[in-house]
């Protein structure tokens, strides 16, 4: 019986010590765990100005006739003036898409009458300069006017706009990242002193979309490349 009184006696100090362990081990990890459930989260900002690499300029141009034969033979002269003007100031080639002139008949068309007008038939063409010579382009655009001496009508720009295209943003995002994640690590270490308390490790951070618009609409060949990055850290007394 005795015996039996001593090996409840250890078995009970061993499920007490046991409980107690478990009891220290589990408190401590609350307080870890209540530790680290204090966190911020911030952002960082890195933003750069670049010139647009690559313009993409529609050139379009009208004609006007009774004669089909001669609307070609005008579409094709005003075509060729404007080949010549480009070449002659260093486009290459390579850098020219022609397409051929879309026609109008209006009296084939389905509310076409005896009003139709001064000319019968009207046509639209475009030459297309796509070229990473931007500086060269925009100067081309603002002398082509000049052909207009020449009897060919340049529409305006409602039907296609020139576009100004920045195609390195590869070579940017590594350091932009860098320079957002490192935003908003200042942003933390100021909100972390200002509660009193240490920054921690990183518990989820977003690298954020970036974004290449416009400068501005005067410029539209200067470009605003934009990132922001989410970062959130664990704080600690």
């Amino acid at each position: 019986m005795e015996q039996n009184v001593k090996s409840s006696l250890v078995l009970g100090s061993l499920l007490l010590a046991g409980l107690l362990g478990m009891a220290w081990i589990g408190g401590n990890s609350l307080l870890k765990a209540k530790e680290y459930e204090r966190r911020v989260s911030v952002k960082g900002l890195s933003e750069k100005e670049v010139q647009a690499d690559v313009v993409v300029w529609p050139i379009r141009f009208s004609g006007a006739s009774n004669e089909l034969p001669a609307l070609y033979d005008e579409m094709g002269k005003s075509a060729a003036a404007v080949l010549a003007y480009l070449k002659l100031n260093g486009v290459a080639e390579e850098e020219i898409l022609i397409a051929p002139p879309a026609i109008t008949d209006k009296l084939a068309q389905p509310y076409g009458g005896a009003e139709t007008g001064t000319f019968r038939y009207t046509a639209a063409q475009t030459i297309t300069v796509r070229s990473g010579q931007v500086d060269r382009v925009r100067q081309l655009m603002n002398g082509i006017a000049e052909l207009g001496q020449q009897g060919i009508a340049f529409a305006g720009q409602d039907y296609q706009q020139t576009e100004f295209i920045f195609t390195k943003l590869n070579d940017l995002k590594p350091l932009m990242v860098e320079e957002a994640t490192r935003s908003a690590r200042e942003v933390a270490d100021k909100f972390a002193k200002d509660s009193a308390s240490r920054l921690g490790k990183i518990r989820t951070a977003n690298q954020g979309q970036f974004t290449v618009e416009n400068r501005d609409s005067s410029t539209p060949y200067i470009k605003k490349v934009r990132v922001v990055s989410t970062v959130e850290y664990y704080l600690s007394d």
